[in-house]
């Protein structure tokens, strides 16, 4: 079984001297090696430059916290020179001229690039060729598929994905890695294939809390040459003591399955032990619009980027999001605004949950990975939280009855990034999950 090594760890070493940027990625590609065949997180692993980068790196002093780390590109997010394909045929030729701002901000904090992660197609719900490590019976989820992969497997030490339902979320639980998904428009979409623009969030991926909120504080929206202006992002906070959480058991417990809720409670155990404060919240609204209308939106929406290669090369698209365009297309003007005003309001009235507690917490899925490759699993755990806007993290707690790993998603305030990592840390060392998968 490998060994995994934290970005944070990786990093001390590099900055010690007693590993080089160049050995790191060695110990990455000899994991690609030894497991991509199976697997297939990789769309393209750009071992030429990612060599050259380390190389390079090895000379240098450090330029920032991720300094000769390799990291993984999800394959909607554009990185110069390399093909930003977004699992369509239709990109097949397709070659990015310029790296997206939140590539570039990796690059400045010195991160190697070591490629390009399979994604569904245009990062909606047609299933990947990648396949969970856990067992390859199992759906590793989506779209994020490939990143979640070569993190859990330590093909890259740290990865960027998306989330327009759950697509951060759900992979990183199925495949039992930490994810953050930070407050809506908090990170540059720029260079992003979208599915969503009032949906869409780009996130980090890696082992630990630590590990993603190292490289959410390297991401910055762009590199204008203006000084660099603090952000909500930016702020840190220290956690004083044992985090007040808000229980969510109605939908989400009552939703989830029982080994999901065996691990979910085994979890609420351990917190509480550490002297965590946890009460039920009730959401008076209720969660039932959220599916809906959050379908809703992103069909439109995505119906409107992709209606004229639709409408040209239909069969080039696989039959799910041909559905969702179908769908997106029939909708009306007045049927969209209206769900549109049901967001906005929906938001307001889910961040006042938070209003007496530090962090909502709640199952991240409604059971582990699904035993089928037919589908990436449902985002009905992770679709309310991508709708509201409100940073997630996911945690992985447990492994459940199927051996498969299970998590705990925290919800935070608006903006509090920073300060919901520094609750999820503190869960995180409670939790002390240090399982990895069984290759």
């Amino acid at each position: 079984m490998f060994q995994p090594i934290s970005i944070s760890d990786a990093a001390a070493k590099i900055r010690a001297g007693h590993i080089s940027p160049i050995e790191l990625l060695e110990q990455c590609l000899d994991q690609i090696r030894r497991y991509e065949d199976r697997l297939h997180a990789w769309v393209l692993v750009d071992e030429p430059g990612a060599r050259q980068a380390a190389e390079r790196l090895g000379r240098e002093k450090p330029r920032g916290p991720l300094h000769g780390i390799p990291i993984g590109v999800k394959d909607i997010i554009d990185t110069a020179g390399l093909p930003t394909r977004a699992g369509s045929p239709l990109r097949a030729k397709h070659l990015a001229t310029a790296d997206a701002p939140l590539v570039a901000a990796l690059r400045r904090a010195g991160a190697v690039i070591l490629g390009k992660t399979v994604t569904v197609e245009f990062a909606c719900f047609d299933p990947p060729p990648t396949l969970n490590p856990w067992n390859v019976r199992h759906t590793p989820g989506g779209s994020s598929s490939g990143s979640a992969v070569a993190v859990a497997t330590g093909m890259c030490l740290g990865a960027l994905g998306t989330q327009t339902g759950g697509s951060l979320v759900r992979p990183s639980a199925y495949c039992g890695i930490v994810t953050c998904k930070p407050t809506f428009a908090a990170l540059s979409t720029d260079g992003v294939v979208p599915v969503s623009h009032h949906l869409d969030h780009p996130g980090t991926m890696a082992r630990t809390v630590g590990d993603v909120k190292i490289m959410l504080r390297c991401l910055r929206d762009v590199d204008d040459g203006r000084p660099p202006v603090r952000r909500p992002l930016d702020v840190d906070a220290d956690a004083t003591g044992p985090p007040r959480l808000g229980l969510l058991e109605q939908f989400f417990m009552e939703e989830a399955d029982e080994p999901v809720c065996n691990v979910t409670q085994a979890a609420l155990a351990k917190l509480r032990d550490g002297g965590a404060w946890i009460e039920p919240v009730v959401f008076r609204d209720g969660f039932e619009q959220v599916a809906p209308m959050h379908r809703r939106i992103m069909a439109v929406e995505a119906a409107a980027y992709h209606r004229e290669p639709f409408a040209a090369s239909r069969p080039s698209y696989g039959p799910m999001i041909a559905e969702l365009l179908d769908e997106g297309l029939t909708i009306s003007a007045v049927d969209y605004a209206d769900a549109l005003v049901w967001r906005r309001e929906y938001s307001r009235r889910a961040a006042s949950l938070l209003e007496n507690v530090d962090a909502l917490i709640m199952p991240a899925t409604d059971t582990t990975a699904p035993a089928t490759l037919a589908t990436t699993g449902t985002p009905k755990f992770q679709a309310p939280w991508s709708c509201a806007g409100l940073p997630v993290v996911s945690i992985p707690c447990g492994l459940a009855g199927d051996g498969m790993p299970a998590a705990v998603q925290l919800v935070g305030p608006r903006h509090d990034d920073m300060a919901l990592l520094q609750v999820a840390k503190w869960c995180e060392r409670c939790f002390a999950f240090d399982q990895a998968p069984p290759l």
